[in-house]
């Protein structure tokens, strides 16, 4: 029973996809008895029922595309520089698993992989796309050139992993339920090298995560050069959770990484925390502490010690300067300036403190992002609230995120209880914390972003972010450990229409990107409720 009821629910939810699942694929789903009770296994999905996230409609139909040695890739001839680095992209992606040449070429006349620019394509939206496969080749239209690169995203996934074979003929039309879906890095707690945050950037764009929020200042370390007060990160970036060295960014790598995730159709949001989580900064600047006396760096992973000292113009200076170098090297419209776990600024001085640091956040051109607790001050017009309260988060906290919802602040959610990467799965995690509770796969899956706050209408609702904070977490085996595979799952809840959602459907999708994370040495959690292998 456990086994057909595992098969109507996927049937279900293929069906709510609008996909084809009478039809028969272009390569066999017939699976052998695996002698388990019940009957044979269920059939295995095609490639077109296996996509993550969920399209709004997949349907395969009629004879497919070999994608082989004479495939190319035709950016139009009248295509813009931004689609033929699309194109080009799109190539080297496609190179790595195939070892094919992909020559990408001018025009649209001919055999292979056709970009076309459409701003009259229907159904499709800023981001969205349609992708049509026949014996002739396969076709990727889009509005924008941001759909165009989703569209080759899912490309990816309709060919075998080896990277050569057939596409099955079919069409794909998509586009996301939510314009913001993030993922967010803490390079403070522990310090990361700009490799493997560009390539948390291409995990994450293959599953079309359309935001990276960098944390990047905090007690332990302060990571990004900032010409106008040098020793935040000289000395404030010396530090780390455990002892270690930290290390920081300079302006040039920052660059870098922005200009890397702006490539991939990703914004960079960067956080400087404020009035609390603070210390790196003072222990650098003993100005900026209201006695005077520069405090230790510090290297545990208890919060809210810390304040920046509200009373005194010198720190209407520092974030002024702060934040107006950030502005400079961001092309994106947000800044995100922390305001969560103020524990030692009383209330007023909070309130007062977060009128002004949004002034300048306005004043340098920028759109506030906050956590939640701004809502207990005075947002912003148009600031932007970031919710990472959990079940037993108090009802009167809710209550103010869902009136500044209801008031026009967008919301991004980030439940602790469902999109903390660092929570554990289970009591046998060895990295992870636990304050929030366990958070195996299904339950990080397994909730509803468009009603989740009650009262918090869907239109108020932005997106949803997954935070991966770094108290426990120093090398890169670690990190993916924690956010695979449950940050494909918040990728689906950001993109994929609510009638596509459903834990047994999802499941069996995600056991098929299993081959695709190994190929990438991906060291992800297999968890126990997924069927790998299947």
């Amino acid at each position: 029973m456990r086994v057909l009821r595992r098969t109507l629910g996927t049937l279900l939810a293929l069906g709510a996809l609008g996909v084809c699942v009478s039809c028969t694929p272009a390569r066999g789903d017939a699976g052998p008895d695996d002698g388990r009770p019940g009957g044979p296994r269920p059939a295995a999905l095609g490639p077109y029922e296996r996509l993550v996230p969920a399209p709004a409609s997949a349907r395969a139909d009629g004879p497919g595309y070999l994608f082989g040695a004479g495939t190319v890739i035709r950016t139009g001839a009248d295509a813009s520089e931004e689609v033929r680095r699309v194109g080009e992209l799109l190539a080297e992606q496609l190179r790595g698993p195939s070892g094919l040449p992909l020559p990408v070429v001018d025009g649209q006349d001919g055999d292979g992989i056709r970009l076309l620019l459409d701003g009259a394509a229907e159904g499709t939206g800023e981001e969205g796309y349609r992708l049509r496969t026949d014996p002739t080749g396969i076709t990727l239209t889009a509005r924008t050139p941001a759909g165009l690169f989703h569209a080759g995203q899912t490309l990816r996934q309709l060919l075998p992993v080896r990277g050569t074979g057939t596409v099955p003929g079919g069409t794909v039309t998509d586009a996301p339920r939510f314009a913001y879906r993030g993922a967010m890095v803490d390079v403070a707690r522990h310090f990361f090298p700009l490799e493997q945050v560009e390539r948390y950037v291409d995990q994450l764009a293959r599953y079309k995560v359309n935001t990276l929020h960098v944390h990047l200042t905090d007690d332990q370390g302060w990571r990004l050069a900032v010409d106008s007060w040098p020793k935040l990160a000289e000395y404030g970036g010396g530090s780390e959770v455990g002892g270690g060295p930290g290390g920081h960014w300079t302006k040039e790598e920052y660059r870098e990484l922005v200009a890397y995730a702006a490539e991939r159709y990703v914004d960079v949001v960067p956080e400087i925390d404020m009035p609390g989580h603070v210390n790196a900064a003072q222990a650098s600047y003993a100005e900026l502490n209201c006695d005077g006396k520069a405090p230790e760096r510090y290297t545990g992973i208890k919060v809210g010690f810390s304040s920046l000292c509200v009373g005194d113009e010198l720190t209407y200076r520092f974030i002024d300067e702060v934040l107006g170098e950030l502005a400079e090297l961001t092309p994106g419209k947000y800044l995100h300036i922390g305001g969560d776990e103020a524990h030692s600024t009383p209330a007023a001085d909070y309130a007062a403190f977060m009128d002004r640091a949004q002034q300048v956040v306005a004043r340098h051109g920028k759109t506030v992002v906050a956590w939640h607790q701004l809502a207990t001050a005075r947002p912003a017009p148009g600031a932007v609230l970031q919710y990472w309260g959990h079940d037993r988060t108090a009802a009167a906290e809710k209550a103010a995120v869902v009136a500044a919802g209801k008031a026009g602040h967008p919301v991004i959610l980030s439940p602790a209880d469902r999109a903390y990467l660092d929570m554990k799965y289970d009591a046998t995690t060895k990295p992870g914390l636990a304050w929030a509770g366990y958070v195996p796969v299904e339950r990080s899956y397994s909730w509803d972003p468009g009603s989740y706050l009650a009262g918090l209408p869907e239109s108020a609702v932005l997106g949803v972010e997954a935070p991966l904070w770094t108290e426990t977490i120093a090398n890169r085996g670690d990190w993916e450990l924690m956010a695979f595979p449950r940050v494909l799952g918040l990728a689906e809840l950001g993109w994929s229409p609510k009638s596509a959602l459903g834990w047994d459907g999802y499941a069996r999708r995600l056991a098929a990107q299993g081959p695709r994370l190994d190929a990438q040495d991906i060291a992800y959690h297999r968890a126990p409720d997924v069927p790998w292998g299947e």
